[in-house]
């Protein structure tokens, strides 16, 4: 099997975050970047179970400058045999869709990875933008995945139950909880990651028709107020006065 896995870097769920000071650009500066999780536990990790019991190649891809080489190399640790960059500084999901797109076009995978989401926009747009791209199938938040000959069995998760699909490869999935379980990189697979290829590719022009305008970060928080047991009348008072519905 050819499988592709793309993988964004995020920042970590720790670092703090801001804009600069227009609010029109992510202030990189002092921010810890992994790779996105969601990428990581379960698309890449599915992909090497399939190639493991299968055969065949995976293939990490990432779209970005290369300062993002250090989380690449960590997709080869964990275990694909080899890793694509696109050498740009993406701006928006209708751009990245598109350079992944024409980077598979000609590559006959017969499944392509992406996690559900990533942890800093939560748009999961991508995979159904490429899917659309290429007039493949697109099976999001699969949470099962099974590929017996040309037919590929998923699980994902519905509002009150489990939804089983079997789908023709090759497609295009985004993987959620349940499809894989976390690999730590051991010493092997960090020593042969530093020789295992990594490939930069030029990105195709392509005009985003969705851009970004501004961001900003939500509003703080108020304090947590504590009313004794005794004290119900102002906790009535409180819930009628300053109590937000949300």
């Amino acid at each position: 099997m050819k499988l592709l896995v793309c993988i964004s870097q995020t920042p970590d769920t720790t670092s703090k975050i801001s804009f600069n000071a227009d609010g029109t650009e992510f202030n990189a500066a002092g921010v810890q970047f992994i790779m996105n999780p969601y990428d990581e536990w379960y698309a890449l990790v599915r992909a090497c179970e399939l190639r493991e019991t299968l055969g065949g190649t995976v293939v990490a891809l990432n779209v970005g400058p290369a300062a993002n080489e250090t989380t690449i190399r960590k997709a080869l640790a964990i275990g694909a045999d080899e890793a694509v960059r696109i050498d740009c500084d993406p701006k928006g999901a209708g751009y990245v869709a598109k350079q992944i797109a024409e980077y598979a076009r000609g590559e006959n995978f017969d499944i392509i990875f992406f996690g559900k989401e990533t942890i800093d926009h939560n748009g999961s747009e991508v995979g159904a933008m490429v899917a659309e791209h290429l007039d493949l199938p697109y099976v999001s938040y699969a949470s099962k995945l099974d590929v017996n000959g040309t037919v590929a069995s998923l699980e994902r998760d519905i509002e009150g139950g489990v939804e089983a699909v079997e789908v023709d490869l090759p497609f295009v999935l985004s993987a959620a909880k349940g499809m894989a379980e976390q690999r730590i990189p051991n010493m092997r697979g960090i020593m042969t990651a530093r020789t295992k290829p990594l490939k930069e590719v030029a990105p195709v022009p392509f005009e985003d028709a969705a851009k970004a305008v501004q961001f900003s970060l939500p509003p703080a928080k108020s304090g947590v107020k504590l009313v004794q047991p005794d004290q119900m009348d102002e906790l009535v008072r409180l819930l009628h006065e300053e109590a937000k519905v949300i």
